[in-house]
């Protein structure tokens, strides 16, 4: 909060202690607000559209990750909470790939379920820039098992999973 703002306020409010309390307040309220937005990190997905992810691939000369979801799936849910939102997470994946986040229950995700033979959910696959697999791996994983899945898929060609 700036000096003039400062001045202002004690002459909105004569009484010392009073105006002290009011500046206190709002600048912690400020310090709070700023703290939370600048903590909140998350991997940028595209959202339920492979074909956008492909071409951004494609532009970028990027490898895609892809999160396989379902909207009921606890494990889904506890990624997306806890581990996507890691700072060092996101800034790896924001940095390395281009992240598609697909329910695999609505929309193209039946087909591409069926297409990539997937059986569980999460279902998390790194895919080269021209849309080949080379990496999946089923199941939650925490914030270095995630960093370390992904740097194993950014170091292989593709093949099928």
């Amino acid at each position: 909060m700036c000096y003039f703002c400062i001045l202002i306020m004690l002459k909105l409010f004569p009484n010392k202690i009073a105006g002290l309390f009011v500046v206190l307040t709002m600048a912690t309220f400020a310090f709070a607000c700023n703290a939370q937005t600048k903590t909140a990190h998350n991997i940028v997905f595209i959202e339920d559209s492979w074909d956008e992810a492909l071409r951004q691939a494609a532009l970028q000369n990027k490898y895609i990750f892809v999160d396989a979801y379902a909207s009921w799936c606890g494990p889904c849910k506890m990624l997306k909470k806890y581990t996507f939102s890691n700072q060092k997470v996101a800034d790896f994946f924001n940095a390395n790939f281009v992240n598609v986040s697909i329910d695999m229950e609505k929309g193209d995700g039946p087909s591409l379920a069926t297409a990539w033979r997937l059986q569980a959910y999460p279902t998390l696959i790194i895919f080269d820039a021209k849309g080949r697999p080379v990496l999946g791996e089923a199941g939650y994983m925490g914030v270095n098992d995630l960093l370390d899945f992904a740097k194993q898929g950014l170091s292989k060609k593709s093949n099928a999973i």
